[in-house]
């Protein structure tokens, strides 16, 4: 997700533009029509997830049940895919169990079902509808389930990723760094430094929801129980990239839904908003680490506008003092926005010195050649897996450096 300053194809001028009425189908619960993501969710074994949570709907006679209903199956998405992904039970289909696709699919043929939904023996209205897409949405990412074991004999590391995105360029895309939150959710891992557990969850490619606080909900409460937090997303071609600083600054490119935002990044507090901040990973050590086969860099480039200037400049050193952020080195997309606001968080709680934390880019995950066109391409291929797979496996090797030094 390392988009610099560009374009946007949005629909709309902010992401504060609601383009859908809460129970009209969405831009992306649209996509769902076409012929890729049913073909994910056949060849995965979860075609079945949307109608049956429908089905279940109609039986229920009460907004509370609806709650524990929405809730309890938002939940159980979120497990499945973990356990698929993780070869816990039987895999179904035949896509192989690194696929973050069926997850996405899945949870949006489930939020269409919820937004189509006419309940008998009483009235859901809007606001009661939007807080039971919000319960889907928390509880099938994993955002709700981040568990510790009690006592100080085990290192918790905290790990986030996203959705796909760019689904209208090519519909099959799959996001590494969602196959890698539900590679590592719940697992534990030992390294020099003892035991680690590792708890994961997944955020939305879309600027309202970040706009509303849902970075700073699912974090405020971990960050000061962890010993290392990374959020990571997609990045740059055949790199990893450990993102020195985050810049304040939104650059309007287009999200899930075709909305667009541009401008400083908004969050609590405005009056106290840094332009700039900046990791606590120990990026020196994972830099150089032999933690797989793609290269990783300590990336400090920024794009900003010098203090007294106008125009932006690209400074591959990082920012110059009083400067006004224009792109991190992560770029102007959400994913420089959740590296901004979850190390924001972290200085805000007072943990700038003492806990670890920052944003890894994964390289792009591509197919192989001979399908790379979205027009004629298959939904997989060998090479499609084994990037994938590699990505998740250097993830967890970074993950392990950092906790190590």
């Amino acid at each position: 997700m390392l988009l610099g300053v560009s374009a946007s194809p949005a629909t709309a001028d902010s992401a504060n533009t609601s383009a859908n009425a809460s129970d009209s189908p969405t831009v992306e619960e649209q996509r769902l029509d076409r012929a890729v993501p049913q073909e994910i969710l056949r060849r995965s074994g979860f075609d079945g997830v949307a109608p049956g949570f429908a089905r279940d709907l109609g039986r229920v006679r009460s907004y509370q049940a609806a709650e524990r209903l929405v809730a309890r199956q938002g939940q159980s998405l979120w497990r499945r895919a973990v356990e698929r992904a993780q070869g816990r039970g039987p895999v179904t289909g035949d896509l192989s169990k690194d696929d973050d696709r069926p997850l996405y699919w899945a949870r949006l043929g489930m939020t269409r079902a919820l937004r189509a939904w006419e309940p008998r023996g009483f009235e859901l209205g809007d606001a009661r509808r939007q807080r039971l897409l919000g319960s889907l949405e928390t509880t099938s990412r994993g955002q709700d389930t981040i568990r510790y074991p009690k006592g100080h004999r085990i290192k918790r590391v905290l790990v986030t990723g996203f959705d796909p995105f760019t689904l209208d360029r090519d519909t099959r895309i799959s996001n590494p760094s969602g196959a890698t939150a539900l590679a590592l959710d719940g697992t534990v891992v030992r390294t020099a430094a003892g035991p680690v557990r590792i708890e994961t969850a997944v955020f939305p490619v879309r600027w309202t929801d970040f706009a509303e606080g849902e970075v700073e909900r699912t974090l405020r409460r971990q960050l000061p129980r962890v010993d290392l937090f990374t959020t990571v997303s997609q990045g740059r071609v055949g790199k990893f990239d450990i993102e020195r600083t985050n810049g304040a600054w939104r650059g309007g490119f287009g999200d899930n839904e075709n909305l667009s935002s541009t401008g400083l990044v908004p969050v609590a507090d405005p009056a106290s908003q840094p332009q700039w901040t900046t990791t606590t990973l120990p990026y020196k050590d994972i830099v150089a680490a032999d933690t797989g086969r793609f290269p990783v860099y300590d990336n400090t480039a920024v794009t900003e506008i010098p203090a007294g200037g106008t125009a932006p400049v690209q400074r591959p050193d990082g920012p110059t003092p009083g400067s006004t952020a224009r792109a991190g080195g992560g770029g102007d997309y959400l994913s420089n926005e959740i590296a901004y606001r979850a190390t924001l968080l972290r200085d805000r709680l007072g943990l700038h010195d003492r806990l670890p934390g920052g944003h890894v880019h994964t390289p792009v995950l591509q197919f192989g050649a001979g399908n790379t066109d979205p027009a004629t391409g298959e939904v997989t291929d060998a090479e499609f897996v084994r990037n994938r797979v590699d990505i998740i496996a250097q993830v967890r090797r970074i993950v392990v450096t950092a906790v190590e030094r």
